[in-house]
């Protein structure tokens, strides 16, 4: 089970300007990035799920929830690629929440994120 996120981010024309495209787009998963990579970037993470069980068979569907970051130099491009790539995923993810946005003080990266749910086929 995985969610689509990077294929639909990789391949937006939006999300390509800000982050790259391709096997180049700068979307991490498990909520890491490289050290050093350029910024913007945004990094991703399963933070919830559940199969969506039945008493007469197995689950043909599972829910997630992923949690996206993005980190930027300016408050500005974090929302901007924020916005972007909830534009490349909203018509196949529900966003459920919009999280609070921050500045790292040794880093002194801004960021803004939210969190999707997916209902994935098995």
């Amino acid at each position: 089970m995985r969610a689509p996120i990077f294929d639909l981010c990789s391949t937006d024309t939006a999300v390509g300007a800000l982050l790259g495209s391709g096997l180049d787009t700068r979307l991490y998963s498990f909520g890491e990035a490289p050290e050093g990579v350029v910024k913007p970037y945004a990094v991703w993470q399963v933070v919830t799920g559940s199969p969506e069980n039945y008493l007469a068979g197995r689950p043909d569907v599972d829910g997630l929830t992923l949690q996206v970051d993005v980190y930027a130099k300016t408050g500005d491009v974090a929302r901007q690629v924020r916005d972007a790539i909830r534009d490349a995923i909203e018509l196949h993810a529900y966003i459920t929440r919009w999280g609070a946005e921050s500045r790292d003080p040794t880093t002194e990266s801004c960021r803004a994120g939210f969190d999707a749910a997916w209902i994935l086929k098995r």
